[in-house]
């Protein structure tokens, strides 16, 4: 289950809106807590009195994004079988990323944060992504399948981000479709 977003004041929700723009489109270690702060239009001392410290803005930016994204799949993927939920997700990736060229939100903080356990937003990753595997395991009703599925949408995001065309999400909805061919249909 994904923890609540806290409730923020206005100048809250403007850091964090900041942060999230410059987190993503620059890098978490690219972006200081004095760029974050102006360009929210406030202070540093706004920053700390409301989220602690860069870190936990860090980590709050990522749980915002994992909301946002499971709303976006969740409504897209409301209706249909299991077997075209299961492309509907490809669907719903190719509409999010839409003009994004940096990929994935997730992998970009943990290629820059490491593998540290003492970073906040090591687990919003990490549960992001487990919860992306589990949904796949769900949809397919097999977890090997369901492994595989979750292997070509996360290759399907790198791929995209490299650059490699806008085409990616249709060859990676064709190998969905063989490997449920090959693993048997997704339940019904």
């Amino acid at each position: 289950m994904l923890q609540p977003l806290p409730k923020l004041t206005e100048a809250g929700a403007r850091l964090l809106e900041a942060a999230a723009a410059l987190f993503y489109e620059r890098g978490v270690r690219a972006v200081g807590v004095d760029l974050i702060a102006e360009t929210a239009g406030t202070t540093k001392k706004t920053l700390y009195d409301r989220f602690g410290s860069k870190d936990a803005l860090v980590a709050l930016y990522l749980l915002q994004r994992a909301h946002r994204w499971r709303q976006h799949l969740l409504t897209r993927l409301a209706e249909g079988d299991d077997e075209s939920r299961v492309l509907g997700v490809f669907d719903a990736l190719e509409a999010w990323m839409g003009a994004q060229r940096r990929g994935c939100a997730f992998v970009n903080a943990y290629a820059e944060l490491g593998d540290s356990e003492e970073h906040p937003a090591v687990p919003v990753i990490r549960a992001e992504k487990a919860w992306m595997r589990a949904l796949f395991d769900a949809l397919t009703g097999d977890i090997a399948l369901g492994a595989h599925v979750h292997l070509l949408y996360e290759g399907t995001i790198v791929v995209r981000t490299a650059g490699a065309g806008a085409d990616t999400a249709t060859h990676a909805r064709e190998a969905v479709r063989i490997a449920l061919a090959a693993g048997g249909s997704a339940p019904r």
